[in-house]
Formats: structure tokens, C-alpha cells, sequence
């Protein structure tokens, strides 16, 4: 007897357990498997927001092998390796190609709950057509398997675009860059619109004077305009947005601890700047100020122009001194902040919609905690002239997983109009993250479909079905004015 009961434990032949990643995957009733195939799934991309290169785009780069394209530049599974006790050779250093693929293989099997296992496995399906499970079992045979569609001619960088539906892409960029490969890829033949936009966190970096006077230097060379004084900054600054705006640029991105938004005076910020073009390091108060008035002028710059403005807050960045020593930023080492948001954000939006030079703009929120208080920020500037003009982004970064893209999801229902959101973005450096857009879109039909058959919403399939697509695409082709 005991023998037979410890067989029906260990066994779940007998039970209705689903299979992994099969076409129902996250939709866990016949309303969210509607929703997602029949209104969502076949809606194209826009990626308004991501860290892909324009240039491997503009050269229709070829990848070698699937470590070139999945772990080169990959932090998020760098940081689960060294997690799982693999050396630094192989996440960033000089191991073969086929060896760091093999140590991601060996550490997938101990990723489950974490989002990287269904990113994982969703990518090898789509676009490699692979249903298998990645162990060290099967990593042999997915490497190669892998490596023979990379090498076909519809698996180039244009290619991996195209075969995911993808119409728009918005790169991040520095205001020093010549915007040469958007110019390339316009004059090409290639139809997926990418744009570039204007990341201007480099003007704001004045905690280290000596880079931050390299780049004024940059800036200077580019612009044509020598920088002596912050009006002069500012001079370069509106060259350069101008530039942008003239090669399609349409929106902005900051990436910030916090909004910095205290009272401060033209001759404040003129001493400031020039104690910083000295070389001499400023307190804590003069850069709070001088990223004031920076931030704000960017802003009136972007309203002028009729920009969306996004707003990436609450990382807390570089936390091992010794690792950004060895390798530099974006390796892996950052974490969610615990940054006091709300007054300062007040404070900044209000300034701007005072004058009514408040501009479309995008916050996103990197700490749970905070979702409530995003989503009612937003609620305190719109003014009628534009459906959603202020959105609370989608789950981002440590957030752009299921529970977090839930709590985004129920925090802008219950605070806002969740049918005037634009919807999911990859904020990647990978291309073959575009399945994220396949996993918000079925966890968004998830919510959907659950509330329906739960009679908390009517089952009218046809309304809701088209309030889907404008969050999957309609909203965003609107509100971009692509």
C-alpha cells in the first residue's frame, strides 16, 4: 500500500497539469485564449522604447551564434549566472561563444519563477521554432540548432524585426550622436520606421566634473557652438534637439534616481556651471540645482516641439564599486531604489502645466511600492487636450514580469483609465526581445478574461477585444502621432 501511494505522489500522469508554453500559456480560460488570438496576437509592435543598436540594424548585422545575439550585453542574465556561482569569464569575459552559452544552459534549470525562465524559452520558440526546455542536456543540440537558422538569410537583424511583426522602433541616444545609421536606414529600402530619441542624461552628469567637461567639449565640437556659459549650454543643447527633430526624433527619455525640482535663480545656475567648467566639484545642493533647471529647460525644449517625455525613475545604479571599476556600467549591478518620488514629481509637472508648457509625457516606476502613488500623479495634469496625456508606464526593468506587469496593470485600472494606455515596451539591447510584447499581451488578456468570466465585467467580446488592441497598438500609434 505504501509503495502505491508514493507512486501516485510522485506521478502527475493522472493529472490535469497543463504542458509548458503551449498556445495557452498564462491565458487560464476560453475568454482570455479569445482575447489573445483572435485580437491581440496578430496586432504589429511598436517598440517606442528600447537599447538597440542602430547601426547593427542599419549594417543588417549577422550574428555568428546565438551567444553573439542572447548573452553579449545581457545583464539581466549575467546577474542570475554569477547568482548561480559562474565565474566572470563567462558572462564578460573571454571564453568561447560556445562555452558561455553552455554555463546559461547550466544555470536555466534553477531559474524557475524567475521571468528569465519563460523570456528564455519564448524566445527559442519564436523566431527559432524551438519547443524544447534549455538544460545541459539539450544544450548541445539548441546551440547548434540555433546557430543553423542564424546563419539563414531571413535570420539577420532585419530579419529577427520583420519576422516580429515589428512596424516602429525608438532607439535611445546621446545629443553628440550624428544620427548617421537612422539617416542609412531611411534611405534604404528596409520599411520598419526607426527613430531615434533624445536621451540627454550626460548633460545632467555633473557629479564627476572632469567627464562631464569631456562631454561639453563633445557637445561644443558638434554643435558648432562654443560653451562658456549655461545659456550657451542651452544654445547647444536646442542645436542639437533641433537636429534630432529634423531626423524624425519625436520623444525623449531621462534616466533618473528622482525628479529634481527645487527653486532656483538664472544666476544661480550661470555660477554654477561655471564653477563645474572650473573643474571644482559641486555640493550636494548645487547639483540638485543645476538638474533642476536642466531638467526643466529640456522639458520646455521638448513642449515646443510637440514631444512625449519619458521619465525612468528609481533605479539605484553602480552599487559595486569594484565590479563598475572592472567593467563599467549596465553590467548587472544595479538595483531597485527606495528614492522619495512624489512631492518633487509634483512640483516638476505642475511647474510646466502652470505656464501650459506641460508636454505629453511618460513616467515609469521602478519601485512596487510606488505604483499607487505614480498612478494618481498622472490624474493631476490631464487636461482634456489629449486622451491619456500623462501615462504611467509599463512594468519596467525589475518590473517587467508577470506580477509586476499585474501590479502596473491593477494600479492604473483602479486609478486610472487603463484603456487609455499605450501599452508594453522591450527598454532591451537584445533582438530577440520583442516576445516580451507576446507576454504582456497575453497577461493583459489574462486580466481581462478572468474579470469576465468572474462577471465583473460584461461579457461583450467585441468592446473589449478592440479596447485590447488599442493597448497593444492603436493607443501608441496615436499618441506618438507615428
Amino acid at each position: 500500500m505504501k509503495a502505491v501511494i508514493e507512486q501516485k505522489i510522485t506521478s502527475n500522469d493522472h493529472q490535469d497539469v497543463k504542458p509548458f508554453l503551449d498556445d495557452s500559456f498564462i491565458l487560464e480560460n476560453q475568454t482570455a485564449k479569445i482575447l489573445y488570438h483572435e485580437y491581440a496576437k496578430a496586432m504589429p509592435i511598436i517598440d517606442y522604447h528600447c537599447h538597440i543598436s542602430p547601426k547593427d540594424i542599419a549594417e543588417n548585422r549577422r550574428f555568428n551564434n546565438i551567444t553573439e545575439i542572447w548573452l553579449e550585453g545581457d545583464h539581466y542574465k549575467w546577474r542570475a549566472m554569477r547568482t548561480n556561482g559562474v565565474d566572470e569569464a563567462f558572462c564578460t569575459g573571454d571564453k568561447t561563444p560556445e562555452e558561455k552559452f553552455n554555463k546559461w544552459a547550466e544555470t536555466v534549470p534553477y531559474t524557475l519563477r524567475n521571468p528569465l525562465y519563460h523570456w528564455t524559452h519564448l524566445e527559442l520558440k519564436q523566431p527559432f521554432g524551438i519547443d524544447k526546455v534549455l538544460s545541459p542536456s539539450t544544450a548541445s543540440e539548441i546551440y547548434k540548432e540555433c546557430n543553423a537558422k542564424l546563419a539563414q538569410e531571413h535570420f539577420t537583424v532585419q530579419g529577427l524585426i520583420k519576422k516580429a511583426n515589428v512596424e516602429i522602433i525608438c532607439t535611445t541616444d546621446d545629443p553628440i550622436d550624428d544620427l548617421r545609421y537612422h539617416q542609412q536606414i531611411k534611405s534604404s529600402d528596409f520599411d520598419v520606421k526607426v527613430l531615434p530619441a533624445w536621451r540627454p542624461d550626460n548633460v545632467m552628469a555633473v557629479e564627476h566634473p572632469k567627464q562631464y567637461n569631456a562631454y561639453i567639449q563633445q557637445l561644443s565640437e558638434v554643435s558648432g557652438i562654443e560653451i562658456n556659459s549655461y545659456q550657451s549650454l542651452l544654445e547647444a543643447l536646442q542645436k542639437r534637439h533641433d537636429f534630432f527633430h529634423e531626423n524624425g526624433c519625436c520623444l525623449s527619455d531621462h534616466g533618473l534616481n528622482y525628479i529634481s525640482a527645487s527653486d532656483y535663480t538664472k544666476s544661480e545656475i550661470e555660477e554654477i556651471f561655471s564653477i563645474i567648467r572650473k573643474g571644482n566639484t559641486l555640493t550636494p545642493s548645487q547639483i540638485e540645482l543645476f538638474k533642476s533647471a536642466m531638467l526643466y529647460d529640456l522639458a520646455i525644449m521638448d513642449h515646443a516641439k510637440g514631444w512625449v517625455q519619458q521619465f525612468h525613475l528609481g533605479a539605484l545604479r553602480n552599487n559595486s564599486t569594484r565590479m563598475m571599476r572592472e567593467l563599467g556600467p549596465d553590467t548587472g549591478f544595479d538595483s531597485i531604489g527606495d528614492f522619495s518620488q512624489a512631492e518633487s514629481l509634483s512640483r516638476f509637472l505642475n511647474k510646466l502645466d502652470d505656464t501650459n508648457s506641460l508636454t505629453k509625457t511618460i513616467i515609469y516606476n521602478l519601485n512596487p511600492s510606488d505604483n499607487e502613488v505614480f498612478g494618481t500623479m498622472i490624474g493631476n495634469f490631464q487636461d482634456g487636450s489629449v486622451a491619456g496625456k500623462l501615462q504611467y508606464g509599463s512594468g519596467w526593468w525589475f518590473l517587467d514580469q508577470k506580477e509586476g506587469m499585474e501590479k502596473q496593470i491593477n494600479a492604473l485600472s483602479n486609478l486610472g483609465l487603463l484603456s487609455r494606455f499605450i501599452g508594453m515596451l522591450t527598454d532591451s539591447r537584445s533582438f530577440l526581445s520583442y516576445s516580451r510584447h507576446e507576454y504582456f499581451r497575453r497577461i493583459l488578456c489574462n486580466l481581462f478574461g478572468k474579470d469576465i468570466e468572474a462577471g465583473l465585467l460584461p461579457n461583450d467580446i467585441k468592446h473589449v477585444g478592440k479596447i485590447i488592441q488599442d493597448i497593444c497598438y492603436n493607443n501608441a500609434k496615436s499618441y506618438f502621432n507615428f
